[in-house]
């Protein structure tokens, strides 16, 4: 089964910081106004931008990230991601050239252009430059002759005469430049130390910031120009991306909320067609998991945020232990490790992993080949898994569930049984049916006891200890 790719356009910065989420938003959303079908995509591994994406949208977000997903599954993830849509709208990754962690730059917004032959619209941070933006723009439309850089949105400009001399100085190199966004605090989101703060905490805020937004961009960008450069897109019919296959019947029980919103729309879906059913909740509320839960899939976002709520609710704390001891599966990544810890910067947690979790000033970030040394719901040991790490918080032992190798060497960390697999590594499944299927067989083979269920007499999991 294939399906179309057509109008498509790549939204890129000359560096990171330069405001690519705050235009990319709002052309998507200024897009869908004037009454189109806009799909989003965001390149990389990213969470909180394909939030924003959405509330534009109306759509999930999706991300492209070749380095996970392998370069020859891109085309057919940007497929699905654009199919029933009239325009596909692909917010870029830091600055256009910058890659992978490793310095290859196979993850860049340009690989990623360049694998869907889509015009780059290039967003340029003019707040202090005047003629030097012709120097900037010149260098990145000639950097990589295979990029093609079709048009210019100036951003942050100080004020009409401004614009004035930044139009005059790009107008030599023959590249449109197709708007410009004047400097406006209403405009700039609210951000914390993983970045923008997720939608999730603010939908009436942002939808409202989101709106404002709307206005200023369909008055100071060329709308029509764009859409006509999204055009020239070649249209070309691309496979559908790997589909797991039904293995089972199991009820998932997906952490969700302010404090865990940072799961993969695809991962969800490839859960869904290996016979999951999806049932959110919020572990700072709900007394107890989902009924009949047969499994527990905790992804990331900023427990740390709300780790008093988390630690305050010990009605859900117990019935996870009491779960967890008559064989719950469990997948958790980052956040999700953290909940399951002892504790937290001192504040009692889940306690079904012998580790202490604690914030650091130190950012650990980039993407990890992981081995897995433990048969696990991922999948037996010696499989190989391809992920991303980014927190700032780390826990203590660290566990040697997995083997990981970087641009920085080798190490080990994370937990595993045959029932749990818990660690730092974010795991996108677009191009990976194998996981998914593997995760739901094993929780197809659990059936939850009744909750008066007693707990083992130290209220851990026999399972697993410190020397995990």
């Amino acid at each position: 089964m294939t399906t179309t790719l057509g109008a498509r356009i790549v939204v890129a910065g000359v560096s990171s910081g330069v405001g690519k989420t705050t235009v990319a938003t709002g052309l998507m959303a200024a897009l869908r106004a004037r009454g189109m079908k806009v799909a989003s995509a965001k390149v990389g591994p990213d969470f909180i931008d394909p939030g924003y994406h959405s509330l534009a949208t109306g759509r999930p977000g999706r991300n492209l990230d070749s380095w996970i997903c392998g370069e020859a599954a891109i085309p057919a993830l940007a497929g699905r991601a654009a199919a029933g849509a009239d325009i596909l709208v692909v917010e870029g990754v830091m600055g256009l050239f910058d890659g992978a962690a490793d310095g290859n730059p196979e993850a860049s917004t340009a690989s990623i252009a360049r694998l869907l032959d889509a015009p780059v619209l290039l967003v340029v941070d003019a707040s202090a430059m005047s003629g030097s933006v012709a120097a900037l723009v010149h260098g990145y439309c000639t950097f990589d002759p295979s990029i093609r850089v079709a048009g210019v949105v100036l951003n942050r400009i100080g004020s009409p005469g401004h614009e004035t001399l930044l139009r005059e100085a790009l107008q030599p190199l023959g590249v449109p430049v197709l708007g410009g966004l004047h400097r406006d605090s209403s405009f700039t989101w609210r951000d914390r130390h993983l970045g923008l703060v997720p939608v999730v905490e603010d939908m009436i805020g942002t939808s409202r910031s989101i709106a404002r937004l709307v206005g200023a961009v369909t008055a100071s960008l060329d709308l029509d120009a764009i859409e006509e450069l999204a055009r020239t897109a070649p249209t070309w019919r691309v496979d559908q991306p790997p589909t797991s296959r039904r293995v089972g019947d199991a009820r998932v029980a997906i952490a969700a909320g302010p404090a865990f919103s940072f799961v993969y729309q695809d991962n969800l879906e490839a859960l869904e067609a290996a016979g999951a059913e999806l049932m959110p909740f919020d572990p700072r509320h709900e007394s107890s998991l989902p009924e009949g839960s047969t499994a527990l899939y905790a992804g990331g976002g900023f427990p740390e945020v709300f780790v008093a709520e988390l630690s305050e609710n010990q009605p859900l704390q117990q019935d996870l232990r009491n779960r967890t001891a008559h064989g719950l599966v469990i997948w958790a990544e980052c956040g999700g490790l953290l909940w399951l810890g002892r504790s937290f910067d001192g504040h009692p947690l889940a306690g079904l992993l012998p580790t202490e979790g604690t914030m650091t000033d130190r950012l650990t970030l980039g993407y990890r080949t992981a081995e897995l040394q433990e048969n696990c719901p991922l999948g037996s040991s010696g499989r190989t898994l391809r992920g991303h790490e980014f927190h700032y918080s780390s826990v203590t032992p660290g566990g040697s569930a997995l083997t990981l190798r970087s641009r920085a060497g080798e190490s080990s960390a994370g937990f595993a049984t045959p029932e749990l697999f818990a660690s730092y590594l974010h795991l996108h499944l677009g191009s990976d049916p194998l996981t998914a299927e593997h995760f739901v067989s094993t929780a197809s083979a659990h059936r939850s006891p009744p909750r008066e269920d007693a707990l083992p007499p130290d209220g851990q999991p026999e399972h697993l200890s410190d020397s995990s």
